[in-house]
């Protein structure tokens, strides 16, 4: 796709769909629990994909690149009783780790084989009754595999206790689980290092239904952040609550705090107004820990870039296991943008920032994140971007909704 030289409008507004990340999480909740019902669901790819699995009764459930899906099946088809599945994926899925999930499950009692390579998908499961309570797990690794651990934990007899061993990574997406959980009616408590997910004892098919309205993806608005930070004219979005399960919604205090973004909430209207102010002064440098939101580093990044502002990001580890390696990628089309970078096992930073005299096209590595957070640079110049429908992975509608908030400069 290519993006000419535009502009941003000013006070447009844009509707973006539910969390991803929640609505991953109640979809596995309603297929254990069947008295959920869920409003305002991601239209992502990666959510339809996972709804379809669930709703899949074959021995093979092929989930294609939706790590999340890969995860949280993996715990939620080791508990259903005499069922056999073969869970694959994408050929960069079968690149992903999943041994210390794997590795919790069986310390549980799972029944669990690799197909291929070891450590890594497919896998064979083998649904069985798990009768163990306390399991242990890296704190450091994907959040992912120890929400995955949580969100079967109240299925269990005895409830699930957990023991994150070493730095915790991510936490803000773990006590979104453990909240989540809390809103559906299930006990959980978080002392110290231990995770405690109490069991559930009402009747899967209780009469009661509770209902679960999914509040929008902060993720996704991130790039909205970046759109008004560049062009330093307002944008309004709409379904998003001004206090949130998310980790991601930490981009308010970011984008305020380095780029002079407020986010002004209109409650009644469950609506929010990014309002870039006119006098802010740009720090010299952007020095920040992201450990608790890595995703929303590469929109940062390439926000920095545009507006030339050094930094020095960390806490990123696990990007490295993404979709694709996104320190590498990162590094690799920021030069690209004018922006040369160095990176580590769990860190980039800039070292020099230039006038690209062309930029050529944006790889995008089958990452969607990669797509969209490069997009607002078509602010300073025209480029190009691999692979648009990338983006359906987390945000199908983004191009229509870009376009709703940027015009082309003739």
């Amino acid at each position: 796709m290519r993006l000419e030289k535009s502009t941003l409008k000013d006070n447009e507004t844009i509707n973006i769909s539910g969390s991803k990340s929640i609505s991953n999480r109640l979809l596995i909740l309603s297929a254990l629990f069947e008295n959920l019902t869920i409003e305002n669901l991601s239209n992502s790819q990666d959510t339809q994909l996972l709804q379809k699995a669930l709703e899949s009764e074959g021995e093979i459930i092929d989930i294609h690149h939706a790590g999340t899906a890969m995860r949280f099946l993996t715990s939620y088809l080791s508990i259903q009783e005499g069922r056999t599945t073969v869970l694959t994926g994408s050929d960069r899925m079968k690149q992903r780790p999943i041994q210390y999930l794997v590795d919790a499950l069986r310390n549980l009692g799972a029944d669990i084989s690799y197909l291929e390579k070891e450590g890594f998908p497919p896998l064979k499961i083998v649904g069985k009754k798990l009768e163990k309570r306390a399991v242990s797990i890296p704190a450091d690794i994907s959040s992912q595999f120890i929400s995955s651990l949580m969100l079967i934990g109240s299925k269990l007899e005895n409830g699930l206790e957990i023991n994150l061993v070493g730095k915790i990574t991510s936490r803000p997406y773990l006590e979104m689980t453990l909240k989540v959980l809390r809103n559906v009616g299930i006990a959980n408590q978080w002392e110290d290092q231990i995770i405690t997910i109490f069991p559930n004892i009402q009747s899967d098919k209780s009469s009661q239904i509770t209902k679960c309205i999914t509040e929008s993806d902060w993720s996704s608005a991130s790039y909205f952040y970046s759109l008004a930070a560049i062009g330093r004219k307002s944008i309004n979005l709409k379904s998003f609550r001004p206090h949130s399960l998310q980790g991601d919604s930490v981009i308010k205090e970011i984008y305020w705090d380095f780029f002079g973004v407020n986010t002004i909430s209109q409650g009644s209207e469950s609506k929010i107004s990014l309002m870039p102010e006119s006098t802010f002064v740009f720090p010299e440098l952007i020095s920040l820990d992201m450990n608790d939101c890595p995703d929303i580093a590469q929109t940062l990044c390439v926000t920095a870039t545009a507006l030339k502002t050094p930094f020095e990001i960390t806490g990123l580890s696990t990007l490295k296991v993404k979709e694709t390696d996104r320190l590498v990628a990162l590094k690799n089309e920021l030069f690209k943008i004018g922006c040369i970078s160095e990176i580590t096992e769990e860190s980039i930073y800039s070292t020099k920032f230039f006038e690209p005299n062309e930029i050529t096209s944006i790889e995008t590595y089958d990452d969607h994140r990669m797509a969209m957070s490069f997009a607002p640079f078509c602010l300073i110049k025209a480029l190009t971007i691999e692979n648009k429908n990338v983006v359906e992975k987390s945000y199908p509608q983004f191009w229509e909704d870009f376009d709703i908030v940027t015009k082309t400069i003739l």
